[in-house]
């Protein structure tokens, strides 16, 4: 019996995360009791000392000792200064350090440099060197874990600082562009998976209470890598020009015209810049079709055919590309691709691949804000009166802001267009004259449907 009843308290010390020799020590389990009390009420002064102690003699004895270690020694550094701050700074620092000696499986090998970088670069600590290289390694060995929007953004933004500065190239600048902006992606298409799931639900009242925590934090973080992917762009500017892309892939081609990845990069990223008038990008299209004749290379080779005056062989081409792709997440983005690339020759031919796009994801926002412009730019033709045809917009709005709900990550955008489409249909003035408050408004051009005039 006594076997047996120890046996069992071994059970129970370790289910709790303690040693024997923590448990062992009264000590330690009386101040983390203390502390944990102060630091649930935000009375991070008086959890220091007892969390000190219990950190420094039983620093595995709770993850505890790292979670509000964190919020005390952040708590302490905002409000010191001098040799006091920078000694929290430095207390803090290591402590990131040990929570992976002794919490591995808690606190990940990103997330911990995350962390330390964050630290120093906002106590201006830290060189562009040092943040590139640390979130470069982290982001390597550890890219699973590594979702920080910021810490994203400044892996990008040191790195081109440093090219600036003539010390690093301008491929790797490319490299580390697709790779930050992938895991964005990647990241963006599991919130926006959570947000479509979701939205059905919350429209007719019947979210659990889980549901709307869920659907609240998919939403705020969506937004957040909206705002990244934004800044990430903006940084890396004229550098994605043609006339740097261009010459960059005559000097690069004969050594990598092998490499696929490198292939199906330098001719995406000049697709996307609209490069494609250029004798390099038809070089690098029949590379990748050699290489990797997939769904990619038939869109492009439709923009090719097109460009040439071929238009059946265009659209032959990206029904191709369509029926290759079997991944409906990346579907949609060549429907999205093929709509933005036959919008000059045919609008309703764009809608109707961007409803495809739809189709195959139903929170491809981008091809909201497509069909939104296309709707805009079809004013002058919508109508014969000035009413009718300035009423196009609020069909124009209401896709916009459709945009920004199934696809958080693009609601800034799609709030500004929204508004702008909003300014420019009919005014209250106009409505009144008008006599059509709460009546439609059909359209007879390619647009078709109609849209209810707001009431007054």
């Amino acid at each position: 019996m006594k076997t047996k009843h120890y046996l069992t308290m071994i059970a129970i010390l370790m289910s709790m995360g303690l040693s024997m020799a923590q448990a062992q020590n009264p000590e330690c389990m009386t101040n983390l009791s203390i502390y944990a009390e102060h630091a649930k009420v935000k009375n991070y002064d008086a959890a220091y000392e007892p969390w000190k102690m219990v950190y420094e003699s039983c620093p595995d004895i709770n993850k505890a000792n790292f979670t509000y270690g964190e919020r005390i020694l952040k708590h302490k550094i905002k409000n010191s200064s001098g040799a006091d701050k920078d000694g929290y700074i430095q207390e803090l620092l290591a402590m990131y350090d040990n929570s992976g000696k002794y919490f591995p499986t808690k606190f990940s090998q990103a997330d911990r440099a995350i962390d330390k970088v964050l630290l120093m670069y906002d106590n201006k600590m830290a060189s562009n060197d040092q943040v590139y290289d640390m979130l470069g390694k982290a982001f390597t060995e550890d890219k699973k874990n590594f979702k920080n929007p910021k810490a994203l953004y400044l892996y990008f933004s040191s790195l081109v600082d440093l090219h600036d500065g003539g010390k690093k190239d301008l491929q790797e600048v490319f490299d580390t562009y697709d790779d930050v902006t992938e895991k964005v992606e990647e990241e963006n298409k599991k919130l926006t998976n959570v947000v479509t799931r979701l939205l059905p639900k919350d429209s007719l009242g019947t979210l659990t209470t889980k549901e709307k925590r869920q659907l609240k934090a998919a939403t705020v973080n969506s937004k957040s890598y909206g705002k990244i992917a934004g800044s990430i762009d903006s940084k890396l500017g004229a550098l994605a020009d043609c006339g740097n892309l261009i010459p960059l892939y005559e000097k690069s081609f004969e050594g990598k015209k092998n490499d696929v990845n490198w292939v199906k990069r330098a001719v995406g990223r000049m697709f996307s810049k609209e490069c494609t008038d250029d004798p390099m990008f038809r070089k690098l299209f029949e590379a990748q079709l050699a290489l990797d004749p997939s769904a990619d290379a038939y869109m492009y080779g439709g923009v090719l055919k097109q460009k040439s005056g071929d238009n059946k062989g265009a659209i032959a081409d990206f029904n191709k590309a369509v029926e290759l792709e079997t991944d409906n997440f990346r579907k949609s983005n060549i429907l999205y691709k093929i709509a933005t690339t036959v919008r000059r020759s045919s609008k309703s031919q764009a809608r109707s691949y961007a409803l495809k796009a739809i189709d195959a994801n139903p929170a491809n926002g981008k091809a909201y804000l497509l069909i939104a412009n296309l709707y805009a730019g079809s004013a002058n033709a919508c109508g014969t009166t000035p009413f009718e045809k300035r009423a196009i917009y609020w069909k124009a709005a209401e896709m916009a802001r459709k945009a920004g709900r199934v696809d958080p990550s693009l609601s800034g955008r799609a709030n500004r267009s929204a508004a702008s489409y909003t300014e420019r249909a009919p005014n209250k003035e106009m409505i009144f004259s008008s006599g059509m408050a709460g009546k439609r408004v059909t359209f007879s051009c390619w647009v078709g449907g109609s849209v209810k005039v707001p009431s007054l």
